[in-house]
């Protein structure tokens, strides 16, 4: 496994870059693989591409929130960017992940404790430290797109409507975007839709 050195391509201060989805389901079934001996990065990537929350939303989970979740139950977590609660509901890769880690976490019997507990013990992880874990773990299987916490979100979307062909506006939805177009351009896949216009159908 190749070992992960650091964001080569960090932006410069005060400039931001653009992240993406994984694309290609074989590359999201090996990171799977890399990280089942992982329980809590196993659950961190699992359940973030199999949700539409934000990398904040699903650090700010607590043992409390799920410890009573099965398959197809909802789960609500308060968004602080729009002051609401978001819901999404409990798949069986959500579930079997869940309860992997809650079998090893700490302190599983705590109810008010982080779900997602960082390395050291004392709170939750960090946005920051989830946006360079999902680096190094494209990085080992040598996927070279420029990714972050917020890849998690966006795979799921992506994979959704490329795989799932589920419609844009119920993805806007699910998002909580203003606009198609701001969703298409969140995923990623508007020139790609745009380019398949002109070779799917000829007259």
């Amino acid at each position: 496994m190749k070992k992960f050195t650091g964001n080569q391509n960090r932006p410069k201060k005060g400039a931001s870059i653009k992240v993406y989805p994984i694309r290609d389901l074989q590359h999201i079934e090996t990171i799977k693989e890399n990280l089942h001996d992982q329980p809590r990065n196993y659950c961190l990537f699992v359940f973030g591409i199999n949700s539409a929350f934000r990398a904040s939303e699903i650090l700010s989970i607590t043992i409390r929130q799920v410890t009573w979740l099965k398959v197809g139950s909802v789960l609500e977590v308060w968004q602080k960017k729009t002051q609401k609660y978001r819901a999404v509901t409990i798949n069986n890769s959500s579930y079997y992940a869940i309860q992997l880690w809650l079998q090893h976490h700490p302190y599983a019997d705590q109810p008010d404790t982080p779900f997602f507990l960082s390395q050291r013990k004392t709170g939750a992880i960090r946005v920051s430290t989830l946006n360079r874990l999902v680096k190094a773990w494209t990085a080992n299987i040598g996927l070279s797109v420029n990714v972050g916490s917020h890849t998690l979100r966006k795979t799921w979307g992506y994979q959704q409507r490329m795989k799932g062909k589920a419609s844009v506006p119920l993805l806007m939805v699910a998002f909580d975007h203003r606009s198609e177009r701001q969703t298409l351009d969140y995923l990623g896949i508007q020139a790609n839709e745009v380019q398949a216009l002109y070779l799917e159908m000829e007259l």
